[in-house]
Formats: C-alpha cells, sequence, structure tokens
C-alpha cells in the first residue's frame, strides 16, 4: 500500500469519527429517549396487568391494600398495544373457544376453535375397563400447534382463535364431508387453514394445513413450518404396568422399516429426514399422523408418568413441513384414530399393523400367516371367544399332532430301553463315565433308538408356543370379552384380591393361572411315569416341578386367554400322550422290534463315525494324564 492510500483511509477514517461526534445525542434526547422506553415498559405491563384482572374477575380500576393504584388504559391504546404484539393476527388474539364437533359411525372428535385444534377423540364402539366412554386424549392433556416467525416474534397457533367455515357435522356409510378452520392475517384473503375430512365409516381421517397469502408475513428467511403433537395418554385398562410394556412411539421414514423407542426407555431423539408416519401408540389403541409425502425433519420423545393415576405415558413430536413462500401452498396428511386391529390397521398398506406386537421374527410370522387367519375365521362364527381359543387350541394341536407322535414314540423307545439302560448304569456305576457313555451310545445304535429324537418335535413346537405368547396380550379382539369368571380375557382374572400385595407373586389369585400351573404340574408327573424315567435325573426332575411355580407369577398378572390357551394345550397333550401310550404304539412290538435291530449289521455315519473318533482321542487323553 504506496502512501497515498495511507494518507486516504486516514481521512476517510477522520471524516467517519468527525460525524458520529456531530451526530451524538444530546443528553436531552437520551433521556427523553429512556423516558418512552419506560412508558411503554409501564403500559405493556398495566395492560398484562388488566388482562389478568379480567381473568380472574377482578376489579382493574381503584386500589386495595395490597395493590398499587391501576392505570385505566384507554381504548386507543389498548388496541395499539395489541396491534404491537399479534401484527396482523390481532382479530384472532381474542375470541370465543367454541367447540365443534365432528362424528362418525366409529368415532367422535372435538373441534377447538382456539388453536383450530382437535381437542378429543372419543371412540365410540370401546369403553375403558369401568365401562366409561374411551377418550384417547382430551383438551388438558394433548397439544396441536403450528409455530413459525412473524414480525420478528415467534407465533403458536394454539394460542390464536381459528373461524369455523361450517359447523358440526354428522357422516355415515361412505360418505365424507370437511370442516375448514381458518386462522385470519388482517382479511380474509391471508389465512392459515385446517381442513378436517371425515369418512362416515373410518378411523383414517383427511388433515390438510394451507397456507393462502402469507408468503408477506411469515419471515422470508423462515422455510418450514413446524407442526407440534403432544399428548398424554390416559389409563383405559385394568393393569397400568401391562400398559407401560406395551405403550411406545413407533414411526417409519419412507423407505425403511417401522421402528420405534423401547417400550422400557425414555428417550428424546431426532429422526433422519423423509419421516412418513409416526404412532403414539398405547397398548391397544393408536393415534397416527401419516405424511401424504414426508416430513423433512421429526424430533421425537417418550416419558413414562409413574406416579399418576390418570395418565401413562407422555408423548410428544415436532414435525417439520416445507413451506416455500408462495401465495398458496397445502401439505397433506391423514390422521389414523382407532384400534390396534391387525386386519383395520393392515388395509391401508403402511404398515402401521407393525405397531401390534406379535413377536420377533419368525414368532410374529408365525401369528400373521397361522394364528390370526384361524383366529379371524373362527370369529366370524360370533362364537364366545373362550370357546374360540378351545377351537383354535384343538386345530393348533391337530395341526401338530404328527410331532407329538413322533415325540411319544421316541419315548416309548427309551421306555422300552430303560432296563438295558439301568443294567448299564449299575455296570459303570464305580467305572470310567466315559466307557459308561460309550457302551450307552452303542446300545442306542444297535436298537436303531436315536435320544435326541424326542427333542426336535418339542423344539419344533416352541416357534407357536412362543408366539401365541405374544398374540393373546396383543389381541384387542379378546379385550372386555368374558368367559366363565373372566371379565376380560386380554388382562388378568381375578378371583380373589388380597388387598395388598405379595411379592413375586401380586395382589390377587388368577385361577386360569393356577389351572394352567396345575395342568403343568400334573402334565409332568404323569409323562414321567408313562415314560418311565420317574428314577432319573432326580435334580433334573425337581426343576420340572419348580419351573412351573416360578412362573406362576408372572402368569398371575398376564392375560387370561393366554392361561387358558396354555392349560387347554396341556390338558390335550396330556390326553394324547397317553391315548398314544395306551392304544397306538405297542411296547411288546416296539420291543421285539429293537431286538430285531441289534442283530442288523450296525451302519454309521460319518458324524458318528467322527464323534467316535472325539470320543477315543478324550479317553486316550484321560488315561495319559492318570498314567
Amino acid at each position: 500500500m504506496d502512501k497515498n492510500s495511507i494518507i486516504g483511509l486516514l481521512i476517510i477514517g477522520g471524516i467517519l469519527i468527525g460525524w458520529m461526534f456531530l451526530t451524538k445525542p444530546t443528553q436531552q434526547e437520551l433521556a427523553i429517549q429512556q423516558h418512552q422506553h419506560d412508558s411503554i415498559a409501564q403500559v405493556e405491563a398495566m395492560l398484562e396487568k388488566a388482562k389478568t384482572a379480567i381473568s380472574t374477575k377482578t376489579n382493574v380500576v381503584g386500589t386495595d391494600n395490597n395493590v398499587n393504584p391501576t392505570v385505566v388504559l384507554s381504548d386507543s391504546v389498548k388496541a395499539s398495544l395489541q396491534k404491537q404484539a399479534y401484527g396482523d393476527f390481532v382479530d384472532a388474539s381474542t375470541g370465543e373457544n367454541k367447540i365443534i364437533t365432528l362424528e362418525n359411525d366409529v368415532m367422535k372428535l372435538f373441534i377447538s376453535a382456539k388453536g383450530g385444534r382437535i381437542a378429543s377423540v372419543e371412540l365410540k364402539n370401546y369403553k375403558t375397563f369401568d365401562g366409561k366412554p374411551l377418550i384417547l386424549f382430551d383438551a388438558d392433556s394433548s397439544t396441536q400447534n403450528i409455530t413459525f416467525t412473524a414480525y420478528s416474534k415467534q407465533f403458536s397457533t394454539d394460542s390464536l382463535y381459528f373461524s369455523p367455515e361450517g359447523s358440526s357435522l354428522n357422516v355415515t356409510g361412505k360418505n365424507s364431508k370437511s370442516l375448514s378452520m381458518r386462522l385470519y392475517a388482517g382479511d380474509k384473503t391471508k389465512y392459515i387453514e385446517y381442513v378436517y375430512t371425515l369418512t362416515g365409516d373410518e378411523y383414517m381421517m383427511g388433515f390438510h394445513v394451507n397456507t393462502v397469502g402469507m408468503q408477506g408475513i411469515i419471515a422470508s428467511k423462515e422455510d418450514d413450518l413446524t407442526l407440534n403433537w403432544s399428548m398424554k395418554t390416559p389409563m383405559q385398562e385394568q393393569n397400568q404396568q401391562t400398559q407401560i410394556a406395551a405403550s411406545t412411539i413407533y414411526y417409519k421414514h419412507i423407505e425403511d422399516n417401522v421402528d420405534k423407542i423401547s417400550e422400557s426407555d425414555e428417550e428424546k431423539k431426532s429422526l433422519e429426514p423423509n419421516v412418513k408416519w409416526v404412532g403414539f401408540k398405547q397398548q391397544f389403541f393408536t393415534s397416527v399422523i401419516i405424511a401424504d409425502s414426508t416430513f423433512k425433519e421429526t424430533d421425537i420423545e417418550t416419558a413414562t408418568l409413574r406416579g399418576s393415576k390418570k395418565y401413562v405415558k407422555n408423548y410428544s413430536a415436532a414435525l417439520t413441513i416445507p413451506y416455500h413462500h408462495q401465495n398458496n401452498e397445502s401439505f397433506g396428511m391423514r390422521l389414523y384414530f382407532g384400534p390396534n386391529h391387525f386386519k383395520t390397521l393392515k388395509q391401508y398398506d403402511l404398515e402401521l399393523e407393525k405397531q401390534i406386537n406379535l413377536g420377533w421374527k419368525i414368532f410374529g410370522w408365525l401369528n400373521r400367516l397361522l394364528t390370526i387367519p384361524i383366529f379371524n375365521f373362527l370369529n366370524g362364527f360370533n362364537l364366545n371367544f373362550g370357546l374360540i381359543i378351545l377351537i383354535l387350541t384343538v386345530i393348533l394341536k391337530l395341526l401338530l399332532l404328527p410331532i407329538a407322535y413322533k415325540t411319544v414314540l421316541s419315548s416309548a423307545k427309551m421306555r422300552v430301553l430303560k432296563p438295558e439302560i439301568d443294567e448299564l448304569n449299575e455296570k459303570f456305576k464305580d467305572g470310567d463315565p466315559m466307557k459308561k457313555q460309550q457302551a450307552t451310545m452303542a446300545l442306542y445304535k444297535q436298537a436303531g433308538v436315536n435320544p435326541m429324537a424326542g427333542c426336535i418335535p418339542v423344539l419344533l413346537q416352541m416357534p407357536i408356543l412362543i408366539a401365541l405368547f405374544s398374540f393373546f396380550p396383543a389381541s384387542i379382539e379378546l379385550r372386555q370379552q368374558s368367559f366363565l369368571w373372566a371379565t376380560d380375557l386380554s388382562t388378568y382374572d381375578s378371583v380373589y384380591n388380597f388387598g395388598f400385595a405379595v411379592p413375586w407373586y401380586g395382589d390377587h389369585v388368577s385361577l386360569f393361572a393356577l389351572l394352567m400351573t396345575a395342568s403343568t404340574l400334573l402334565y409332568t408327573w404323569s409323562n414321567s411315569q408313562l415314560m418311565g424315567t420317574s428314577n432319573q435325573m432326580p435334580g433334573m426332575q425337581w426343576m420340572m416341578y419348580l419351573m412351573p411355580i416360578l412362573f406362576l407369577g408372572f402368569l398371575n398378572n398376564y392375560s387370561a386367554g393366554l392361561s387358558w390357551y396354555y392349560f387347554l394345550a396341556n390338558m390335550i397333550t396330556f390326553g394324547q400322550t397317553w391315548v398314544m401310550q395306551k392304544f397306538v404304539i405297542d411296547s411288546e412290538a416296539l420291543h421285539a422290534k429293537i431286538q430285531e435291530n441289534k442283530k442288523k449289521p450296525v451302519k454309521t455315519s460319518k458324524f458318528q463315525q467322527r464323534l467316535e473318533q472325539m470320543t477315543k482321542e478324550r479317553q486316550q487323553q484321560i488315561t495319559t494324564k492318570k498314567k
């Protein structure tokens, strides 16, 4: 930089400093500005005080012992301050909170003029466990608003009053009707609009957010609107802990699988862009918001309200809606308020049915492909659900009959060989355990008996047993369905209440759980007698009797329908085993066949050869160590 440039910069700097000094406000001007600032602050405080006094119906003019004399604001001052605070939304800052009812065949919605939001949803075909109307959420425990920036301030639609373009409506059958709620900004050419569309026989409804002429009001730097949605889920079922364990937030991205926050977690989570839907799932009901396209960004949070006797969990979601500052824009969505019924949710082809916990992987597929179709078919005959579970159990047992027969046959072979096994045990009781094992395996091989054959069929039945363990507690069809002494097959039955909680067991007696436990003990004992294994492995036998008793503490608080199914399954299995042992399987013929097999050359598979080689090597190692 040359000398002339430096001199020029110094001259420019001097001019700027001189200008700032000459234009500096005088002390008098500063005092006037401060006085104006204090006056505005005082007037705003007076306005806030006036609002508070009006809301509490107190006299704002005059004095009392505790309050300084108040200033009466003129209408012009109030209007000026409200205009300053609300801008073009000044007319929407006050109003009457009218409630508009939207009703169809299955639900009733209450729309609030303040915020234009859905304040409450009632499902007409369901009741709570104590017989009250089933409310998914109410006005005091839920929010629905859009936040945006205008006039350098943050606005939330739930503090402003919408104007209904229509009145309460009732729609039936396949007909559809719509209600428009508009938040006007100054005149009727500028507004934010909610459009709710209800079909007569659907739990799914349309929901559109439209903006008209708002491009000059919503801040130009703001590209998006935020739709905030939250609710506290109320107590609807008898067992709060079961509701907590079954409730959480589900969500789905446009091209990904359905995911969720774990039911046991309390978590705040920011999701990747392009979320298709978010569901606030309760035990038997759900509230889902679905974008016609996708939400740009989504934050979700869930918390458990353990100390509350009225609510179960607190859900919230912040959903980003794209906004492009056009004169007319519309963002389409749908809302589902209804039961977690598999067939109902699946018809929408949005994977909403994944909110029903039918079990992990193979267990879930068994329920979808086997249990649910059979259950739905039987339900079509309008039978009592206790009888439906009975028929379902019989059908499943018939399907598993070949596997059950192989299990009993394998056990019968082992029973026939038991005298010879006892001889080997006696022969090697003080000898080398490895030699006893080799001799036992050689006997099995000669007789053509596979000691593991009885275990494989049992393992094949386990997926169905585990699948049904998930199916019954999640089946809304069983909810509030009575059978015998049980008033609700979806939860525990209680024939006696202690009035206090017993550790491990609970505060009541579930008779279905007792029957299930007794049937398991009976089956264990009878199986031991029939199979001739009552004197073998006493430690294992003790565990077989202990496990059902330990399991009783869990089943006592679980679905009565599940205990009823397990009881039936145990009794049918007991009957099958007894019939097969007494009338189907001929023990003498089986013994003769086994003796005949002993005379035949023994065929050894490669696996058996490798197993024998490993046994011999192990025996040599033991012998070497002893020497």
